[in-house]
């Protein structure tokens, strides 16, 4: 999908509240080095340096709802003890509702613990939950379920085999977003997936479906194959789709068609949490009212970022945008980066003492005016980055008809100056937060601006960091607008 395209998708899915049922378990990563062996045992030592308390499992789909700009509305069984007390505070944390979750008395949360050195997994503990004295907890969830799907814009059912998702409250689930004429995405566990029918899509992995249809999926025509054998035993269920890993992702409509969509090969560096990232993305996409095809370039995109962090991670809006615009970046991805990535280059060029120039601007249609102040703002600095309007921030700044050049036709065009060391694209209608991320030690605008029209605009946040604010000198006739005008002209 193209950039505008996912630009709007990622606004439509703002707000949107999303009804996450699914065992929610306490995900704990314990990193540290080992550079020794126990002597009680043929075992390496590992040595403690930093403890991460996070959301697992559906929680974790819960994060990443959040980091998507969503409000989920989580359903689900903790216990009363000290694991479930720091469950409600992680969701506390992300303000997150726990207005229809069950707390059961006497019962044992749910924890996964993993040991983790040099980047790698060296051990992984789960401890199961223990159910409690209530005997009323599955009413209690399916009258949860009930009251918070009508107010839901899409749904996500995440079965982890922790023993919350019943038949009954699967089929409840289903049923109360049928009614509500809303989506709901189901990730499988488990064999015989008619518990799950009547779902908009149930979304296995290529292991689940292998295991559920009883044959391999590695190709194309395997893939297609398994889903046709489980989308037989279903009678309601409108799609099916399997994610591949570096394969992508393969669909099947209830009506026997199907498609592939590819993922863009790249490094991985920890899987965990993949499959949460793509079914929130998925049915965010699918409440927003795009097409499953749409919903699953999206999908693919999230999780093929996600991959590439370590541990149970989220993404978020502004790194899709930032990932969807590196892939089409072609000749300018040397110079294009991300604003984390800037920050790292900010930070380097400082640390060896190179002063970090920065200017800003819609920079439409390049000409002269454009190339005298870029070289009046390279020689200021030892490093220039420019601040890059996005599509959508020229067209809320200029109106209907702008930008003429689209975001990454201006990026290629400026990535060929020379005097341009970086650049990165902004959404909003002023630099001021890219400005306070990277602090520049010297901003540089026209000198038709003053220092204090400028102070709003980011040039007090560069003073207040130590920064100073240079005003270029203007070349005479040259000017975006007049050329549009001219061209409309006909002159």
């Amino acid at each position: 999908m193209d950039i505008a395209e996912l630009s709007d998708l990622l606004d439509r899915i703002k707000g949107l509240k999303v009804l996450c049922v699914g065992d929610i378990v306490l995900d704990q990563f314990i990193y540290g080095e080992t550079n020794r062996v126990s002597r009680e045992a043929p075992v390496p030592i590992l040595e403690e340096k930093r403890r991460d308390t996070m959301l697992g499992a559906s929680g974790n789909v819960v994060r990443n709802l959040v980091s998507l700009g969503a409000k989920p509305i989580p359903v689900s069984l903790i216990g009363d003890d000290r694991e479930g007390e720091t469950l409600l505070s992680l969701l506390d944390a992300d303000g997150v509702t726990r207005d229809h979750l069950v707390v059961e008395t006497g019962r044992r949360s749910a924890m996964k613990t993993r040991f983790v050195s040099a980047g790698h997994q060296m051990l992984c503990v789960d401890r199961d939950p223990l159910a409690g004295r209530d005997g009323d907890t599955e009413a209690r969830l399916i009258a949860a379920i009930e009251s918070a799907a009508p107010g839901a814009d899409a749904a996500i059912l995440s079965d982890y085999g922790r023993g919350l998702v019943s038949r009954a409250v699967s089929q409840t689930l289903i049923k109360a977003c049928r009614k509500a004429g809303i989506p709901v995405c189901v990730d499988p566990r488990g064999r015989d997936y008619s518990r799950y029918d009547g779902a908009t899509v149930i979304k296995p992995n290529a292991l689940e479906l292998s295991e559920e249809c009883g044959s391999t999926v590695a190709s194309d025509d395997e893939a297609i194959a398994g889903l046709n054998a489980v989308m037989s035993g279903l009678k309601d269920t409108d799609a099916l789709i399997v994610t591949r890993s570096s394969l992508g992702m393969t669909a099947l409509n209830r009506d026997g068609s199907s498609f592939h969509v590819r993922s863009r090969p790249r490094p991985v560096y920890d899987v965990s949490g993949a499959g949460d990232t793509a079914i929130s993305m998925l049915a965010l996409a699918l409440g927003a009212k795009a097409s499953l095809e749409t919903s699953m370039r999206a999908a693919d995109l999230a999780a093929g970022l996600v991959v590439t962090k370590v541990g149970t991670a989220t993404v978020s809006a502004d790194e899709l945008l930032a990932e969807a615009r590196l892939r089409e970046s072609g000749e300018a991805s040397a110079k294009l980066k991300t604003r984390a990535a800037l920050c790292d280059s900010v930070a380097r060029w400082k640390a060896v003492g190179l002063k970090v120039g920065f200017t800003n601007g819609c920079f439409d249609i390049l000409h002269p005016g454009h190339v005298s102040l870029l070289r009046q703002a390279r020689a200021e600095c030892d490093r220039l980055v420019v601040g890059l309007n996005s599509d959508a921030s020229v067209k809320r700044l200029k109106g209907e008809g702008r930008p003429v050049n689209n975001e990454m036709s201006r990026a290629i065009v400026m990535a060929s100056l020379e005097s341009v060391d970086q650049i990165v694209f902004f959404d909003e209608d002023t630099p001021v937060s890219l400005i306070e991320a990277i602090k520049p030690d010297v901003y540089v605008k026209g000198a038709d601006y003053t220092v204090e029209a400028l102070a709003p605009l980011g040039g007090d946040a560069v003073v207040r960091h130590g920064g100073r604010i240079h005003l270029a000198r203007l070349e005479d006739g040259h000017s975006t607008t007049e050329i549009i005008r001219r061209s409309r002209a006909g002159t």
